[in-house]
């Protein structure tokens, strides 16, 4: 009789068993299978007052899994949120916050432009870009004139950092006068920029500037005395 009792107790325990890939898909896995049952009931929760206790009763509970968050207000529009999406928005209760439709989900975000305009020489920076334009805007005069030969000394030196060799100022000329659509034009000039050596020590010196700085040096008693042994300690007498 006890043997027919647990088989029977096994086979009914064999057929009520839930394996995952049977369940029902989790919207939100975070809060686990436990949660979502509870939202699922109060969903079907005939009484108006009893499911709404049901609800605020939910949201104690999810915003236990976070308490630090718990009563901050932004905090609680994100649980609700999430409420009324794990319930497929099925479930009809009063909400202290407006309540999601279902085409929010489905928004998709605008796509972001990159920002690098000219992936050719990237080396310069999207500063340089600027830079040239803002130069193109000035009026022609003796100002204009530094600032563009400022660009020039700027693009060589970060052509520098990213190339360690030197460059001839025809090339720095050259981009200059793609990246400012033919409006710079400094091939024909007899400007010079400032010389390779210069700037590689300019670049080492700002380099060494943002290096932190290792921790100090302890020195050594060895060669404070002969021997290398620690001075004895000595008795001051010559107290009053």
């Amino acid at each position: 009789m006890v043997e027919k009792y647990k088989k029977e107790v096994a086979n009914d325990v064999v057929f009520n068993l839930e394996y995952n890939s049977e369940r029902q898909r989790l919207l939100i896995p975070e809060y686990g299978r436990h949660l979502q049952k509870l939202i699922d009931q109060a969903t079907v929760i005939e009484d108006a007052e009893t499911r709404n206790k049901a609800a605020k009763y939910i949201i104690q509970v999810m915003g236990s899994l976070n308490p630090h968050l718990r009563d901050v207000p932004d905090f609680q529009h994100k649980l609700w949120d999430q409420l009324f999406i794990m319930s497929d928005f099925k479930l009809n209760v009063e909400s202290p916050y407006p309540i999601p439709s279902r085409d929010v989900l489905q928004l998709k975000p605008d796509v972001l432009q990159y920002p690098q305009n000219f992936p050719k020489y990237r080396f310069y920076g999207n500063n340089i870009k600027y830079m040239i334009d803002v130069a193109n805007k000035w009026d022609d005069g003796e100002m204009k004139n530094a600032l563009i030969l400022v660009i020039a000394n700027h693009m060589k030196k970060s052509y520098l950092s990213w190339n360690k060799d030197t460059v001839k100022d025809d090339v720095i000329f050259e981009h200059l006068f793609e990246l400012s659509g033919g409006t710079i034009n400094l091939l024909q000039s007899t400007e010079e920029l400032l010389n390779t050596t210069d700037l590689l020590r300019t670049n080492k010196r700002m380099s060494n500037k943002i290096t932190p700085a290792g921790p100090p040096k302890i020195q050594s008693n060895k060669n404070n005395n002969k021997g290398g042994k620690p001075k004895p300690f000595q008795k001051n007498n010559n107290q009053k």
